[in-house]
């Protein structure tokens, strides 16, 4: 049976490369237990093109005509009420969706809500389904999943944990199921996803970003033909997307009588056990990909080697990590694993698997373009310093830092100096705020204001109900101005940390940027919780660099400081101007967003100044900047008998507080950070 293509969708198997996405994305399609599939990657790597592409492969499901849940009418336990209702309701036929969930979508959005409109023609209570209605038996998919709202996290985890969708709201009690195929896409660089959300994914893969000069033409030459002619290079493809559909089917009719023998079973276990896994999910969900791999592959009977490919999908998102560690498989301790397994398994099973037991070749679908047809279009995707020992003077050349090393805790001595900016959000304090925007968690409802653009349609209606008789009488509307009410919702402040650092050449820059960086890396682990956002601006020579942009990503952060040079002279006013540039710009992006500067240095300065002195710049940059910052911390690095206290003095301009600790460490600054922002 021929399936015709969604309307300007690619073909799924015309994408480039791509491998274990594609096998990840497979998987999941043949056996929707295993959880689902989060794609991390840069952009331009065809993640979206991919899971879109998916559904041409998927065959039509059977539905219960008009039923708002697409339950299966094949099962009694997967009914809704709409079903129970008409119990011989028609059967038809639809494509399997794939429903987007918006970042931006609201809570009523996804759980669903009061059904408005019936509201108010007949006063029914009546409940209108969202997305996770019409996701059921069909595929979610959330692009930039990492930068999802954390109240719609948790309601996706409740959904995703019991397969339904239990709504108490609104005057309404309301369950259905809410079955689906969870489809993450994210790039890393914008900050990572929680582990509650990361872990419901059952398979994790990293989309490819280096691609060979062939596999580049390749894909200009497929994507150029579909948009110039998207009917016939699916035509041209269709062959081999048929091809897969019969691999897909055969694989799902298969699945159900493929054995797991107890020595397998073991392996798994063994497996995440070495690899120090937490939970048991890891243990399930590889159980389940290796069983779906050797239906793929037309065997009944699961063997090491499917073990070894599930557990490359599995384990990677659920090992433990330290802090700064990329997320990735160390593949040679797998395969030590694995092998003494394999030693293990041959002396005790006594069904060793046989060579007819595999009837299907096991290269990855997809692979393979179909030859191009005569006079048609082959078919296409998406998608420092040299090192130097002498930093005593001003003009020492540039340093390339040594690595991270561990430095011994220092006591943070008491502030001299707390301000006191009740005006201004706390401290740029990360906490639960009302907010006047639309994002964030409904938690009330007030009078709306002239123009309101948050309407609370339930509170409106229920403010104008005992009005409703009078107002017939009088023959005047039934809803007036006065009873429309706005929801008011909570959200929790969004929060920058920027930090200005002196990378000139005087006595310490390179202890100094290694400080930096240790207490950078460790805020931002714990940033995923917090929604902050950390920052690093360097000072040296006679200009000022952004060398780290606003971000929450510990990987990011680790790349982008992996090289911070040294030397030169001492810009301090160019530092702090840039700094109130980067302020201002965020501002713009954010209104409410909360920001703390910490600088590190001895307040001196001795270039930067276009007119006037160096100090000059100083007094002008630091007054502009005390404007548009929330909270300042000047980190005196000041050492040596003989003191002048210009650290003191440019708090005093910031209007913040001062700490004196010498030379830093990553754990004194992270702590005078850390104390500053629980103020």
């Amino acid at each position: 049976m021929t399936h015709p293509e969604p309307a300007g969708r690619f073909p799924f198997s015309a994408i480039v490369a791509q491998e274990q996405m594609k096998q990840a994305l497979l998987l999941n399609a043949a056996n929707p237990a295993v959880g689902g599939v989060l794609i991390r990657g840069n952009k331009g790597t065809a993640k979206s093109t991919a899971v879109r592409s998916l559904t041409t492969l998927l065959p039509p499901i059977e539905v219960v005509a008009g039923c708002p849940y697409s339950c299966n009418p094949g099962t009694e336990i997967d009914q809704c009420i709409h079903c129970i209702a008409d119990p011989d309701g028609e059967v038809v036929q639809r494509p399997v969706r794939i429903v987007d969930l918006p970042v931006s979508a609201s809570e009523d959005r996804l759980v669903g809500s009061l059904d408005i409109e019936r509201a108010i023609q007949s006063g029914q209570q009546a409940f209108e389904p969202g997305i996770l209605a019409a996701a059921h038996r069909g595929i979610l998919y959330i692009d930039e999943v990492n930068l999802l709202s954390d109240h719609l996290v948790d309601l996706l985890l409740d959904a995703a944990a019991m397969g339904r969708n239990y709504v108490e709201r609104d005057g309404l009690s309301v369950t259905h199921p809410a079955s689906f195929i969870l489809v993450g896409t994210m790039n890393p660089e914008e900050g990572e996803l929680r582990p509650q959300l990361l872990d419901r994914f059952g398979l994790m893969v990293e989309a490819e970003s280096d691609f060979s000069r062939d596999d580049r033409i390749e894909v200009v030459r497929r994507r150029v033909g579909f948009e110039a002619d998207p009917a016939g290079f699916a035509e041209a493809w269709e062959p081999r997307q048929q091809e897969l559909r019969g691999r897909l089917a055969e694989a799902q009719a298969l699945l159900p009588r493929v054995e797991v023998p107890d020595a397998i079973m073991e392996a798994v276990a063994a497996i995440c056990e070495d690899h120090g896994v937490d939970g048991l999910r890891a243990d399930i969900t590889i159980y389940r990909a290796a069983s779906t791999i050797a239906a793929w592959n037309q065997r009944q009977r699961v063997e090491l080697d499917d073990v070894r490919d599930a557990a490359r999908l599995a384990l990677v998102h659920r090992q433990r990590r330290q802090p700064f560690q990329e997320p990735q498989l160390d593949q040679q301790r797998l395969d030590e694993t694995l092998e003494q397994l394999g030693n293990t398994t041959r002396e005790r099973d006594p069904h060793p698997p046989r060579a007819g037991d595999r009837t299907e070749p096991e290269d990855d679908p997809g692979n393979q373009p179909p030859p191009p047809e005569e006079g048609g279009q082959q078919p296409p995707t998406d998608e420092g310093a040299t090192e130097d020992s002498d930093l005593g003077s001003e003009d020492a050349p540039d340093q390339a830092p040594a690595p991270i090393g561990a430095s011994p805790p220092v006591r943070v001595p008491e502030s001299r100096r707390r301000r006191d900016r009740r005006s201004r959000t706390a401290a740029g304090r990360s906490a639960a705020t009302l907010t006047d925007t639309r994002a964030g968690r409904h938690v009330s409802s007030r009078p709306a204001s002239e123009a309101p653009t948050d309407v609370d349609l339930v509170a409106t209606l229920r403010t104008a109900a005992p009005k409703r008789l009078a107002r017939a009488r009088a023959r005047t509307p039934s809803l007036e101005p006065s009873d429309l009410q706005e929801k008011v919702r909570e959200t929790t402040t969004a929060r920058l940390v920027v930090f200005v650092v002196d990378a000139s050449g005087s006595m310490g820059a390179r202890q100094r940027m290694e400080a930096t960086k240790g207490a950078i890396l460790s805020l931002l682990v714990d940033a995923y919780q917090q929604r902050d956002r950390v920052a690093l601006i360097t000072f040296r020579g006679d200009h000022a660099d952004l060398v780290l942009p606003p971000t929450n990503s510990v990987e990011r952060a680790h790349r982008e400081l992996a090289h911070l040079a040294t030397g030169g002279r001492t810009p301090l006013g160019s530092g702090l101007t840039r700094a109130h540039e980067l302020i201002e710009a965020e501002r713009r992006r954010d209104a409410g967003l909360a920001t703390l500067l910490i600088v590190v240095t001895d307040g001196r300065a001795n270039s930067g100044a276009t007119t006037g002195s160096p100090r000059d710049a100083v007094h002008a940059a630091a007054g502009a900047l005390a404007l548009v910052a929330d909270d300042a911390l000047v980190i005196d690095t000041e050492s040596g008998f003989v003191r002048l206290g210009e650290a003191q003095a440019l708090a005093d301009l910031l209007e913040g507080e001062c700490v004196t600790l010498g030379e830093p460490t990553a754990q004194s600054l992270e702590a005078s950070v850390r104390a500053m922002r629980s103020r």
